[in-house]
């Protein structure tokens, strides 16, 4: 497992890197993806403990689709996202950027992702991507440039594997 600033994403700046966290997962990329792009598996994925369910009940298939998840956050109590599908690369790359769905604001500046690159025979390696570049400078401090997001995605990569492999995700 890898937790470490994304290299060559479009948003980095000498300044900032995404963080990317990293886990080899011993299913094909199609399987994976095939969770990855469904906003009904991302509950059972999430590691963050901040996801309530889908509000979409279709899997994703290019870019500009979106989908809308129920959440709760202390900060914010219960609310609701809707992501923008922006990359979507079959397989490869799955890339979204959140807004809030419940109230009229503007984007928040975040991104969230997976790449998917073959490792062998039956086996994946999974980055799991949060890029704030595009966020305020405050919620970027507030967040220490993503990095208070590494546990949660370390979960989330845990609980992508168990639903990959057919293991049941641990409850919380």
């Amino acid at each position: 497992m890898n937790s470490s600033p994304a290299g060559n994403h479009s948003t980095a700046t000498p300044e900032f890197r995404p963080v990317a966290v990293t886990r080899r997962i011993e299913a094909d990329a199609a399987t994976i993806f095939k969770v990855l792009t469904d906003p009904r598996r991302h509950t059972d994925m999430d590691g963050s403990g901040m996801l309530r369910g889908a509000l979409t009940d279709s899997p994703m298939t290019g870019v500009g689709d979106f989908f809308v998840l129920k959440m709760y956050y202390s900060r914010h109590g219960d609310y609701q996202m809707a992501n923008h599908v922006v990359e979507y690369e079959l397989n490869q790359r799955f890339v979204w950027e959140p807004r809030r769905h419940d109230i009229d604001e503007p984007a928040l500046g975040h991104r969230w992702g997976f790449e998917l690159i073959p490792d062998g025979d039956n086996a994946t390696l999974v980055t799991e991507i949060y890029d704030c570049s595009r966020a305020p400078d405050e919620d970027r401090a507030h967040m220490e440039d993503g990095k208070i997001w590494i546990e949660a995605m370390t979960n989330t990569l845990e609980r992508l594997d168990k639903l990959c492999t057919d293991q049941t995700p641990a409850t919380d």
